[in-house]
């Protein structure tokens, strides 16, 4: 590890942290946590009715999301050099923002299929994005 942590990756790792945490919290919710968190009514109702789709998809999220904060501390020196971590940091910081951008399209196209979900999702998700790319940018000779 080294002692000059990047901090912008670390916020990304948190973020990640923290997004794969309530991931696992909505689980646990159950259907309530679904609506609100904007999963849609058929991932709401599946789970009411006790499918096993939901907590598979949501718990896929939240271990994928885990395995970027794991990657963003390890690009960050906070965490032993993952392999491929260049690669993986591309993908993630590309994934995070493509997601908060995508939004755009969708406005331009269809606004009564907007959400206020989908608006504060889509900010959400181009700010861990802008994260991720800030400590990439500044790691990268590292990497």
């Amino acid at each position: 590890m080294s002692t000059d942590l990047n901090l912008w990756l670390i916020v990304g790792a948190a973020l990640s942290g923290i997004a794969a945490i309530l991931h696992v919290c909505i689980i646990f919710g159950g259907a309530p946590w679904y609506r609100f968190f904007g999963a849609g009514e058929r991932m709401a109702r599946a789970s009411e009715r006790g499918n096993w789709q939901p907590t598979v998809v949501t718990a896929s999220i939240a271990f994928v999301l885990f395995v970027w904060a794991a990657y963003a501390l390890s690009g960050a020196g906070a965490a032993l050099p993952l392999p491929l971590t260049k690669v993986a940091l591309i993908g993630i910081t590309s994934v995070y923002m493509l997601r908060g951008l995508l939004f755009i399209p969708i406005l331009v196209a269809n606004r009564q299929q907007v959400t206020q979900f989908a608006v504060w999702s889509s900010i959400i998700c181009l700010g861990y994005g802008l994260v991720h790319l800030l400590g990439t940018f500044q790691v990268w000779h590292n990497l």
